[in-house]
């Protein structure tokens, strides 16, 4: 039983039966030592920013990897795409749809087996990392899709009348026309991965999801509560940051 407050299990032990509470309950983090005295943060906090960010970036890599490819084939079967396919493209929107549907902490429960096979454990950031990418491609595809449609058709449409083949159409057209925006939704991308790579510590994922969990929750250790906040903030500021910079440096208009 985990306390809401310690204050409130303070008052409830001077007023119940001694031993009706659990033992240790009112001394969980009431008396840890603080800030730079907690070995949580002076011997852990960096090891957990470092998972923290292997997670994110190994998850991040794997996904646009996969997802694009996925979402230019959703893309080109689709009914104005460039060879339409009715069946395929129902087949592949349909298992995007079913995957996009699965909430995070649920698809990890899901793909345990899957993590166990690929990485040997379910513990751990490299555990992780499948899960979040399995879960995240069908996220991007759908991502990458509205930024290939978003492009002017009359742009591929010259490249069609020049005698480009699909090929160059699809990645010296559309993959190039679309680069900025793709680059803002990679971005997005690996922002929305550090929520669910947070998310992932309550089942011993790591990173500074857990270590929030561990210390900053069960142990109500509020200075390992802040310091993971915090943290989580500048490296989403900093990733937000790093997109915009890219995102402007590869737009050619």
């Amino acid at each position: 039983m985990t306390p809401l407050l310690p204050s409130l299990y303070t008052s409830l032990a001077g007023l119940l039966p001694a031993g009706l509470l659990p033992a240790g309950l009112l001394s969980a983090g009431v008396n840890d030592p603080k800030w730079l005295d907690n070995p949580a943060l002076t011997k852990q906090f960096l090891p957990a920013i470092g998972e923290t960010l292997a997670m994110m970036g190994f998850s991040t890599l794997f996904t646009v990897l996969l997802g694009i490819p996925l979402g230019l084939l959703l893309v080109q079967t689709a009914k104005n795409g460039l060879t339409p396919n009715k069946t395929i493209y129902q087949t592949a929107s349909t298992i995007v749809n079913v995957i996009r549907s699965l909430p995070f902490i649920i698809g990890i429960v899901v793909l345990l087996p899957v993590t166990r096979i690929i990485v040997g454990t379910t513990l751990g950031w490299q555990a992780t990392v499948v899960p979040l990418v399995l879960l995240s491609v069908p996220y991007f595809a759908r991502l990458v899709e509205s930024n290939i449609l978003a492009i002017d058709s009359g742009k591929i449409e010259a490249a069609q009348m020049m005698g480009a083949t699909n090929r160059q159409i699809r990645w010296g057209v559309q993959v190039r026309e679309a680069a900025p925006a793709l680059v803002q939704s990679t971005t997005t991308l690996a922002i929305t991965l550090i929520g669910y790579s947070a998310m992932a510590g309550a089942v011993g994922g790591g990173g500074l999801g857990q270590m929030a969990i561990n210390y900053g929750y069960n142990r109500w250790q509020d200075d390992v509560m802040i310091a993971t906040v915090i943290a989580i903030i500048v490296i989403v500021q900093l990733v937000q940051m790093i997109g915009d910079m890219i995102s402007r440096l590869v737009d050619h208009r």
